[in-house]
């Protein structure tokens, strides 16, 4: 399944939250649907679609939205009645129903921080797009082992271990131990 939005929330239907807070940012920014498509290097059909909630994006296209509107990536996936910074929204499903990744929060930092809770279940991978230059991520393994696969290399990390690095490479989460593996990630831009 790769990096799709496409699971529901606990308190509601993502893709129905990307379409209303996408549709609203680009509203703002007094932006049309052809020309958000320009800025983000997206189609324009592509972008029809997801303000109707008819589609799934990569979590990597919706960060270029967000930039391309000039907001953050939590703003385009929180349920617009929230009344709190907490969003627990589940951002990415595997095939295995256990493999699973759910951003908690997010709080301004240069441009975003964000804080996810990861889920993955013997054998499940995740292969990541390069994020923009200056984006970082840290990573701590809660339970099991989970292999990074870097452009420098993979990393094998236990429980309790962790690690930094710029998140402007091809990056790749994976669980080839026979139990599951939960992490925590922080998203720094």
């Amino acid at each position: 399944m790769s990096n799709k939005l496409h699971i529901v929330s606990r308190h509601g239907d993502v893709l129905a939250f990307v379409g209303q807070n996408l549709r609203a940012a680009r509203q703002n920014a007094g932006l049309s649907q052809a020309a958000l498509a320009e800025a983000s290097g997206l189609s324009r059909r592509m972008i029809v679609a997801l303000e109707q909630g008819d589609t799934n994006i990569s979590l990597s296209r919706l960060d270029r939205l967000a930039e391309a509107l000039g907001v953050g990536f939590a703003d385009l996936v929180r349920d617009p009645a929230a009344q709190t910074l907490r969003l627990d929204a589940v951002a990415w499903r595997g095939r295995h129903e256990d493999s699973v990744a759910v951003l908690q929060a997010s709080v301004p930092a240069r441009h975003e921080a964000q804080l996810w809770a990861w889920t993955l279940a013997p054998g499940e991978r995740y292969d990541a797009e390069p994020d923009p230059e200056g984006w970082h991520e840290m990573i701590v393994v809660v339970e099991g082992r989970l292999r990074l696969e870097l452009a420098g290399g993979p990393r094998e990390l236990a429980a309790g271990d962790y690690l930094v690095y710029p998140s402007s490479q091809p990056y790749a989460y994976a669980n080839a131990s026979e139990a599951t593996t939960r992490f925590i990630r922080n998203v720094v831009a």
